[in-house]
């Protein structure tokens, strides 16, 4: 098996070699979810598998990287993601508002990218607890898939940075209205030396995302990893596809997110045609960042490939502002992003035809 990098090989390899595996691991993550004690806890775990599967299945791409240990990267993946989805559940529609709260919740994302954590009280701020080892159980799958990632010493310190970026962003954005934007401002600041010119808004969607952390254990799987490919793959995943992907996340979201008064980056640009031009930017950086990973052509995959799952969106098309912006974005990224955007829409209207017969 190779690193597929050619449109047609890519989706064939995810089909054949990485749907079914995925759907296999969230089928058990749903009958877990389902025997969770505590009411409140269990609807939040359900609610996130059904509505954000998705992110399971277009982070487990990243699998491809780990040739032949692809299964051990989607089990990791699938927890780990699942982790996240629960967690921003939690954080984003429960009525706590207390940080203190969300850096315990959080804690479990560090754990499961430490082996020898042991596991925590991760509710102990928070009156809903018995959740029947649910999030444990998530937590330690992660761990147990690490334990067999050969070059896991070779990616600690990025895996390490990337998650902390993750679940600082986190506790920052969940918190009081009229908190959450000062605190996320003063988080730039002291992390601004450090990164290429951005906004704070921008720097908050390249902390948001989990694929470098995917990227990074899929290719650590590998015998033939060396050192210099970790400091590689994290360099070129943070910060700009990174925050392409929660960009293009949060321009799709726009609509739903002024309904629930929820916090949205693009709503800090001046207009479409400056949240456009960033985008644009965003891609062409995320490309040129590509140039140093191995399997270069496979990453600009992924990046077309996340132009064209977001955009495809049926909620895209609800908005003339979005569908504008939308079609200027995929003549940038050109054939390619044609491409995985009907593979998109095919995708959805298949699946979406599934899941009425299933429920006939």
């Amino acid at each position: 098996m190779k690193v597929p990098t050619r449109p047609l090989s890519l989706m064939r390899h995810v089909y054949q070699d990485i749907m079914p595996v995925v759907h296999r691991e969230l089928d058990y993550w749903q009958e877990r979810a389902a025997e969770i004690p505590n009411e409140e806890l269990r609807n939040q775990a359900l609610a996130s598998i059904d509505d954000k599967a998705f992110h399971c299945e277009g982070g487990s791409i990243m699998a491809l990287a780990a040739l032949q240990h692809k299964d051990t990267a989607i089990r990791f993946i699938v927890a780990y993601q699942t982790i996240s989805d629960y967690l921003d559940n939690l954080c984003d529609r429960s009525t706590s508002l207390d940080p203190f709260d969300f850096a315990a919740l959080h804690e479990s994302m560090k754990d499961a990218i430490t082996i020898d954590a042991k596991p925590q009280n991760y509710y102990r701020f928070r009156n809903d607890q018995d959740d029947g080892g649910y999030l444990v159980e998530l937590m330690q799958t992660c761990q147990h898939a690490l334990l067999v990632v050969v070059n896991y010493k070779m990616i600690v310190p990025y895996i390490n940075t990337l998650c902390n970026h993750y679940c600082e962003l986190q506790i920052h954005k969940h918190v009081n209205i009229e908190e959450r934007e000062n605190r996320l401002k003063k988080w730039f600041t002291d992390n601004k030396t450090m990164l290429p010119t951005m906004e704070w808004y921008e720097f908050s969607a390249c902390a948001g995302s989990t694929l470098g952390i995917f990227s990074l254990v899929s290719y650590a799987l590998r015998d033939d990893f060396k050192s210099i490919h970790a400091a590689q793959i994290y360099n070129g995943y943070f910060p700009y596809i990174q925050g392409l992907h929660i960009l293009l996340d949060y321009f799709i979201d726009q609509e739903e997110d002024k309904e629930e008064n929820d916090l949205n980056f693009c709503f800090y640009y001046e207009n479409e045609n400056e949240l456009c031009s960033r985008l644009i930017y965003f891609l062409k950086q995320a490309d040129n960042h590509t140039k140093e990973l191995p399997n270069m052509k496979f990453h600009q995959l992924i990046n077309r490939g996340l132009l064209g799952i977001y955009l495809s969106e049926q909620k895209v098309h609800h908005q003339a502002d979005l569908k504008l912006v939308a079609k200027k974005l995929l003549k940038e990224g050109g054939g390619y992003s044609q491409f995985f955007y009907w593979n998109g829409k095919a995708y959805r209207w298949i699946k979406k035809k599934k899941q009425k017969h299933f429920k006939k």
